[in-house]
């Protein structure tokens, strides 16, 4: 079970990003309007109450979103550089073809299809949205050995990894496993070049990753960050700039032992279907919206 349900991005015009996401990656507007204040409270972010939202689904149709909300990011920003929710990664079904229409688009290729490092199973590339925004666009060739990763049915397909940039990993990693109960994999180092090149590192500089998921679907990357890494600069009482935070389905909220920036409770709308939900905060800061659904 990926239990990724989406992902939350601060963007300056919700209506033009989604705009761009339909045109360029086959997305389909599902829902619109204003952010409440009891939604808003659940993230932490009262000022974030009555900003625009829109909600997008892939082509394929599943149930993985990608919500929009209006926000404005300090002047400081930069992605690549803080700790907190990193990039997506949407699984494609041809990287190539892929490449060809963000060459076209208003996305900014900054890193070109390559194989990963011994891992030729997974064939990524990785986009800069003019919201600062940083999607990784992957083609999953085979399934790697020991866990499951979702493929596209569309050419652009839903959000099926969300990366989180780590001050301490074996803090995420811990936190994730003990508070909300997903199993956690070892660490590898990997040569990560959006890493060393946002830190001006040398290219063959190795960096600590881990993942994780529900049994053997994985669908949580963790990324250890370099020294100079800092805090993501936000506004009091705001969503955070860039990728905001994740969506997660979970079979019991209960069962959750991180602290809930409110309590659970029944909530509507296309993401959340009429069920309980509430948000934890990772040891970064991170928000990780938890969605009470059975299992199938």
């Amino acid at each position: 079970m990926n239990l990724l349900r989406g992902a939350t991005l601060t963007v300056a015009d919700p209506e033009a990003t989604a705009a761009r996401y339909s045109q360029w990656m086959d997305y389909a507007i599902v829902e619109r309007g204003r952010v409440d204040a009891d939604l808003a409270a659940s993230w932490g972010a009262p000022a974030s109450a009555d900003r625009e939202m829109v909600v997008c689904r892939p082509a394929s149709g599943v149930d993985a979103f990608l919500r929009f909300v209006q926000g404005a990011p300090p002047a400081d920003y930069r992605p690549l550089r803080t700790f907190g929710w990193a990039a997506i990664e949407l699984c494609v079904s041809d990287t190539l073809a892929v490449a060809e229409r963000m060459a076209a688009s208003p996305f900014e290729i900054i890193g070109p299809p390559r194989e990963l490092d011994g891992m030729p199973e997974i064939f990524p590339m990785q986009v800069l949205g003019p919201d600062n925004e940083i999607v990784y666009l992957t083609q999953i060739r085979s399934q790697p050995q020991g866990v499951r990763l979702a493929q596209a049915q569309s050419l652009i397909d839903r959000p099926f990894i969300l990366v989180l940039a780590s001050a301490d990993l074996g803090a995420t990693r811990a936190w994730f496993a003990d508070h909300v109960g997903l199993n956690v994999h070892g660490e590898v180092s990997i040569r990560y070049t959006m890493i060393s090149k946002a830190f001006d590192l040398p290219p063959e500089t190795k960096h600590a990753i881990a993942t994780a998921g529900h049994d053997i679907d994985t669908f949580l990357e963790f990324d250890q960050y370099p020294d100079e890494a800092t805090p993501r600069p936000c506004w009091p009482d705001q969503l955070a700039p860039g990728i905001a935070s994740v969506t997660l389905t979970h079979p019991n909220l209960d069962a959750v032992t991180a602290a809930f920036v409110t309590s659970p409770h029944p909530r509507a709308g296309v993401i959340y279907g009429g069920r309980r939900h509430a948000v934890v905060r990772t040891p970064d800061g991170a928000l990780v919206e938890l969605i009470e659904a059975p299992p199938p």
